[in-house]
């Protein structure tokens, strides 16, 4: 019994007659009449009165609607389940970075997700309210964002689901010949705009340690960490900036750290999605990478 062939025979019993029910089925009183004889000779059974006018259904068949009824709705929901299903996989999976972390910590979801999964991924970046804003309007799937404890509002909670995938530092780095300017007065730093999420970090949790006497003097500013990185290699100052993204630079000596002289400040690794029915592929994906989490940081 075909799922065409069932709203066929509902069409004539909302329709009451023949030529209803082909309206309804956009098409021809003609082609619905065709389509009536192959319903009967493929079942092998009598289905139309043709004795009456207009033409209706036989009451045998009319005991039967709550069931048809029940199972056109039954095959429907579970085609488009179907579909949608088939489409997911196809779907490129779409995740939006804090800046820093499109280079850290993504390539290694990117692998295991494209490895592990049959899906390409689409990457973004963008500061954190960037984030956000793309989740809230689902232009992609997760977001993956530095957090502190205290980010994460009741409000927030009601619309965001987050998994903490391991912990990074902002440590004070700077090319080996601006070694000794760590004792200066005045400490030339390439700095965050206040606006930006890691200007705010240094400007509440940073700046208020930094030792008795010390006063940051910015030199440069941008929100770009890749940008501060190539600013610093380049002797411009000291900045902040995510172990994950200087641990090459420490090993290979072009950067040295001034952890234990200028505070730190640990920062947590979230992955975020919407508080949000998620199709079973994505739900997939997400279990996957929650899992060991740990193995994305560096």
């Amino acid at each position: 019994m075909r799922l065409e062939w069932i709203d066929d025979i509902l069409a004539v019993l909302d329709g009451g007659s023949l030529a209803q029910a082909a309206e309804k089925r956009l098409l021809t009183q003609s082609a619905f009449t065709r389509r009536v004889r192959t319903i009967e000779d493929s079942i092998g059974a009598t289905l139309f009165d043709r004795s009456r006018k207009p033409v209706s259904l036989m009451p045998g068949v009319q005991d039967l609607e709550a069931e048809l009824r029940d199972l056109s709705t039954r095959l429907h929901k579970m085609r488009h389940a179907l579909k949608t299903s088939s489409d997911q996989v196809g779907k490129p999976l779409a995740f939006v970075c804090q800046h820093a972390l499109s280079t850290t910590v993504s390539p290694q979801i990117v692998r295991t997700v494209t490895k592990r999964f049959d899906v390409s991924v689409r990457l973004r970046s963008g500061n954190k309210d960037e984030c956000l804003m793309q989740l809230l309007s689902k232009d992609v799937d997760f977001a993956i964002m530095y957090a502190l404890a205290s980010d994460m509002t009741s409000e927030a909670n009601k619309a965001f689901e987050s998994v903490s995938l391991g912990k990074d530092t902002l440590i004070p780095v700077c090319a080996p010949s601006m070694r000794t300017q760590v004792n200066a007065a005045q400490l030339p730093i390439i700095a965050y705009p206040p606006d930006a999420f890691l200007g705010q970090v240094f400007t509440s949790l940073i700046g208020p340690r930094l030792p008795k006497g010390a006063t940051a003097a910015p030199i440069a500013e941008t929100a770009l960490t890749l940008a501060m990185l190539q600013l610093t290699l380049n002797e411009i100052g000291i900045s902040w900036l995510p172990y994950s993204l200087v641990a090459t630079s420490l090993k290979e000596g072009r950067l040295v750290s001034l952890d234990t002289d200028l505070p730190t400040q640990s920062l947590d690794v979230r992955m975020i999605r919407l508080r949000d029915v998620q199709t079973e592929h994505n739900e997939a994906i997400w279990h996957d990478l929650t899992e060991n989490p740990a193995t994305f940081m560096v």
